[in-house]
């Protein structure tokens, strides 16, 4: 199927040979790696909004898995347009060119387009610098900077990056419109979504390793929101016991015995849903561990991580302000 429109030549032809590597670099801001420590910075030095910042990791979890899924259901192979010849570059940065200005697997839609269509966007939401106007202009150069980053290095036809972007946009906008029906929890709703989206990818994609590592993660950090939850929840449990021991028992034990049992229902419920999450991963990094199948092992384990990545710091926040009295 020809996806191509010519537009190699004229785009290429506008950068010197010299910035092949400046183009390279530029593509990395809608890389994996770049991405997820973005995300995940977010998270950890967000405290004001620890929860905006967790539905940022679970759309981040959900765009990788939806991606996963869309490529292996159109199977449409990459264009075969090099920016330069590997040779052609000075040795010394050869490797590094390689390994961030080349891609393989199929090219439709555009993983890089997608997943920068999706975390700039959110992050445009919820981030506090600039007008609302002048976040959204900066998302939108990011995006359109990485995708044409991307025809420029010969790695994606100028369809893919289109509706790579516009599917992002679609995703991003559908999973906020959604999670804004659970304003009580987003982040659970969030990470929820990320299992349903990487279960999809393991069943389209059953081959590909990044599918199962990606259904772990989404599991690891459905479970460690609970934790966080639930470290919110025990110290309400107690504020709600302390006000019933200080106040009329006999006028108002009916009200507080339904409000301390509506809490204690949803402590009962996180702790479940937790333990539904743990389980299968407790399960991949055991029982394949010791059959020698390392793809759901390492999937069990980055579930745990995350987990711990997620829970941790608001744990640690919970028991410092606990400590001091607040």
């Amino acid at each position: 199927m020809a996806r191509g429109i010519g537009e190699f030549g004229p785009i290429q032809d506008l950068i010197p040979e010299w910035a092949a590597i400046v183009v390279a670099l530029v593509t990395q801001l809608g890389d994996v790696w770049f991405l997820t420590l973005l995300v995940g910075g977010l998270y950890l030095y967000r405290t004001d909004d620890r929860e905006e910042a967790a539905v940022v990791v679970g759309l981040l979890l959900t765009g990788f898995a939806t991606i996963i899924t869309l490529k292996y259901a159109f199977a449409l192979p990459r264009p075969e347009q090099p920016f330069v010849r590997l040779e052609s570059l000075p040795a010394i940065v050869r490797p590094l060119y390689e390994s961030i200005g080349t891609a393989d697997g199929y090219g439709f839609p555009s993983g890089h387009a997608f997943m920068t269509t999706v975390i700039y966007v959110a992050l445009a939401r919820r981030l506090s610098i600039g007008t609302a106007r002048q976040r959204l202009l900066g998302a939108a150069t990011v995006i359109v900077a990485v995708c044409l980053s991307r025809v420029a290095l010969g790695v994606h036809y100028l369809v893919d990056v289109a509706a790579g972007a516009a599917g992002g946009l679609l995703l991003v906008l559908a999973t906020e419109w959604l999670l804004d029906r659970y304003a009580a929890d987003r982040a659970t709703a969030a990470f929820a979504l990320a299992i349903l989206a990487s279960a999809s990818a393991v069943l389209v994609a059953s081959d590909d390793p990044d599918a199962v590592l990606l259904l772990g993660a989404s599991l690891g950090a459905f479970g460690g929101w609970q934790l966080v939850r639930l470290s919110e929840g025990f110290p309400e449990r107690e504020r709600e016991r302390e006000q019933e021991r200080k106040r009329d028992r006999a006028r108002d034990h009916r009200s507080h015995s339904r409000s301390r049992s509506r809490i204690d229902r949803r402590l009962a419920l996180r702790i479940g849903l937790a333990v539904g999450a743990f389980a299968p991963l407790a399960v991949a990094l055991v029982y394949f561990g010791l059959v020698s199948m390392p793809v759901p092992a390492a999937s069990g384990a980055l579930g745990f991580g995350l987990a711990a990545i997620l829970a941790v710091p608001v744990l640690h926040t919970v028991r410092s302000r606990r400590a001091s009295g607040i």
